[in-house]
């Protein structure tokens, strides 16, 4: 399920309205439902594993005994924004098929490329463009430079804090 959304008009009962994501396909769909209705519950697994390489359209991870997992890159969702090779990450799986991954919550990441800071640009919280290594533009404060590392929010997409 990707989105809900409550209604309840003055004389009939409340309904919700759902969004869907087929697991195993990727193609969404809508349901309008009532309140109490019930729904079986999906049961996904996570496994720890290491990304190996891109073997278009797939990306390769692989766990500690060394199997191999293939996830589609349309499933990758922003995770593409952030995977360096040897990264470690959660393979989500479902009914023993390898469909999306989870990134850490916080990775650090070079900046590769970004204007120096003008004198004067700083009243309140002036942020600029940076490339960081894996190819991704994101904001970040004016005191950050080229080479500086980085803390970035993978769930927001956002630069949370500078490495020393």
């Amino acid at each position: 399920m990707q989105r809900a959304e409550y209604n309840k008009s003055g004389r009939n009962s409340a309904v919700v309205k759902l969004k869907f994501k087929n697991l195993l396909t990727g193609s969404g769909s809508e349901q309008v439902s009532k309140a109490d209705e019930k729904f079986e519950v999906v049961m996904l697994e996570k496994k720890e594993c290491t990304y190996s390489y891109f073997a278009d359209p797939m990306y390769v991870f692989m766990d500690e005994e060394y199997n191999q997992y293939e996830v589609e890159a349309e499933s990758m969702g922003d995770a593409l924004n952030y995977l360096e090779e040897g990264m470690t990450v959660e393979v989500v799986f479902y009914e023993g098929r390898a469909i999306s991954v989870e990134l850490p919550t916080i990775i650090v990441r070079e900046i590769t490329y970004t204007e120096p800071a003008v004198k004067g640009d700083t009243s309140g919280k002036v942020l600029k463009p940076a490339t960081i290594s894996t190819g991704y533009n994101l904001a970040v404060p004016l005191f950050c430079n080229i080479g500086d590392k980085i803390e970035i929010d993978t769930r927001t997409n956002e630069y949370r804090s500078r490495v020393m």
